[in-house]
Formats: structure tokens, sequence, C-alpha cells
């Protein structure tokens, strides 16, 4: 055992998280959902989510057999919902190919939907206690400080030799308490902002740390100017509800509903194309602009009042008339979500 994990050990003892949700026995499947949640996510933001989706989903077989649209549905405002779709996909091939019992092996894990060497190494150690070095975000943090190591984590060479890293530094024994032990050290010290160095276990060999360079590290992605998006969506409403659209599979939001986008037409033709009806009235509202890691999008909604009775679309596995009284028909993206909810606040729900 390393000196460095010795003492991330010694302080984990005495100060790390042993209380989340899926912190409670070693099952491996409560501890994959948790590490697909947490990818990109923050822990407080992931609880309620996951106490949601376990009590809805307890086993892989339940995951397994439950329509897609459910589980979007217990996704919808985390994001990055490609996780979902790969978890749902991962869970029947775990039934399909592991007679329903996770692998324990880390190529079987990796060969699964969604999860990489990281998350591999994560599951299996803090599950099995097995020797798999990790390199989330926080680990990376602590790593790239600790050593002084310069660039971007994100470059190839850099990667490489944090993984290097990670490897020497992951001791033989008591693997899943370390693992736990240096993603807590990133999330609750060795932050991005505002790092609590003096009371880091590991600071007294700390180079960036000696150096008063902590801020420095890691090294951040070289800027781009992210380019700005815009599209039209249509808020088609009639009788008390309003009609969704199941986005394609690849794509932003792909398997959610959605507002449907305008695109080249002009709303009449678009009324006429795919409600075979005409618009009554038309109402545009602000622009909600809603941010990608690589792009922003500018949405212009319009709230559309058709004539067309709600049995002219009938619904499908693509489209639906949703009731804005009733459960949403499955997942849908934050953007769209919030304008649904303006929609049901507006007097014209009540009214109309």
């Amino acid at each position: 055992m390393t000196d460095f994990s010795d003492r991330l050990l010694e302080w984990f003892d005495a100060h790390g998280r042993k209380d989340l949700p899926w912190q409670q026995g070693k099952d491996a499947y409560r501890i994959w959902v948790s590490e697909i949640m947490l990818q990109q996510t923050q822990v407080q933001t992931v609880i309620p989510y996951f106490e949601r989706f376990m009590k809805s989903f307890p086993t892989i077989g339940v995951l397994a057999d439950a329509r897609l649209d459910d589980v979007l549905h217990h996704w919808s405002g985390l994001g990055y919902y490609a996780r979902a779709r790969n978890l749902h996909r991962a869970a029947k091939a775990v039934m399909a190919d592991h007679c329903g019992e996770f692998p324990a092996s880390i190529e079987d894990v990796m060969a699964l939907p969604g999860i990489g060497r990281s998350t591999a190494g994560a599951i299996l150690s803090l599950a099995a206690d097995q020797r798999h070095s990790i390199l989330d975000g926080n680990v990376k943090r602590v790593l790239t400080r600790h050593e002084a190591i310069g660039g971007w984590p994100g470059k190839t060479a850099v990667a490489k030799q944090l993984w290097d890293l990670a490897e020497c530094r992951t001791p033989d024994e008591n693997v899943g308490a370390y693992t736990q032990a240096i993603m807590d050290l990133g999330a609750t010290l060795c932050t991005r902002s505002s790092p609590d160095c003096e009371r880091c276990p590991v600071n007294g060999d700390c180079k960036a740390y000696a150096a008063n360079a902590v801020a420095e590290y890691p090294g951040r992605r070289p800027k781009k100017q992210k380019p700005l998006r815009t599209t039209t969506m249509l808020i088609a409403k009639q009788d008390g509800g309003v009609y969704l659209e199941r986005r394609p599979e690849a794509g932003i939001w792909g398997g959610l509903w959605s507002l449907p986008e305008l695109g080249d037409r002009s709303v009449e033709a678009w009324c006429r194309d795919e409600l075979d009806t005409a618009l009554v009235t038309t109402e545009p509202w602000n622009t909600l602009r809603h941010s990608f890691s690589h792009y922003d999008l500018d949405i212009r909604p319009i709230l559309v009042r058709v004539d067309a009775p709600l049995s002219r679309v009938a619904d499908s596995d693509s489209k639906t008339w949703y009731r804005l009284d009733d459960p949403p028909p499955g997942g849908m993206a934050a953007p769209v979500r919030k304008l649904i909810e303006q929609l049901k606040k507006s007097s014209d729900v009540t009214h109309n």
C-alpha cells in the first residue's frame, strides 16, 4: 500500500461519505446505476433521482423489462439522456448474456453499452473490491494537483500520464474504500473552486499546493467560441391538449417526447401537413435559451391554437396529443418541460 493511499484511507475512515443511498451493501446494480447518474452530475442532484429510479426499477430484470419511455421519464431533468438509453440497453444485455447477474470481469463490464474504463473500474472496485484504478473528474483534479501535471486532461498524452499515476496509487487492498476515498476527496476538499487545502490529507507533498498554484490545475480545455443555434418550436394546442412528437434516437434528446420543430415551413404549412387542419391563432413567446456542452440553443416558441379535434392525430409510438392534466407520456427534455409548465400556468389553459 502506498503512503498516498494510507493517508487517504485514514482520512476517509474519519471523514468520508458512507451514508449515500447506493452505499448500503455492495449491490453491483445499485452502484452501477449511481455511477452512471453521477457522470457529469453532482451527488446532491443525483440522490432524489436515484431513490425514485430504484423504487421503480429495483432490479436489473425490472429495468430490462421496463418501457424506455418510463426509464426516460425517470431520467427527465438529469440531462445527457444517452446515459439512460444505454442503461436500459445494458440491462437487457445483462439479462440476455449474463443470466441476469451483473458481470464480474472488467472486460465484460466494459462491453456493456455506456460503460467505459473508469466507470467499470469504479463499479467492480466498489461492489467486489477488485483492484481497478479509476479516473473520473474528481480523481483527475486530485492527481493533476498533487503531481502538478500540466495540460488539459482530455489530451491523449495527459490522460495516459494520469492513468499511469492512478494505477500506481491504487492499493492492492481496501480498493473499494480507496476508490470512494479519492472520489470523496475531489468532491469535498479538492474542489474545482475554493479547495480546502489545509484539511487535505495529502497536502504534505502536493506539488501544486507547495507552489501556491492549485488554481492552475487541472489545465483548462482550449477555449472555443460556442456556436449559437436557433430553432422554432410549436406549441400546438387544442381542447386542453398539446401535440408532441418523439425525437429520433440519434441526436439531442434522443427518444424523448418534444414539441415539434417548425423547420423551413410556415406555421400554416406545418398545420396543414402534420395535422390536416388550419390554425386559428398564433402567439409568439419569449425566446428560451438552453445550453449544451458544445453549443447554445435559442428556442423560439410559438403557441398555435388549432381547430383539429384530438382524434385527427392518433396516438402512436412517435406522436401523441398530450392532455395537460394527465401524467407525461414519457421523458421530456428540460426546456420542453419548462414550456409545457408555462402553458399549464397560462390563462390560455383555463379559459380555452
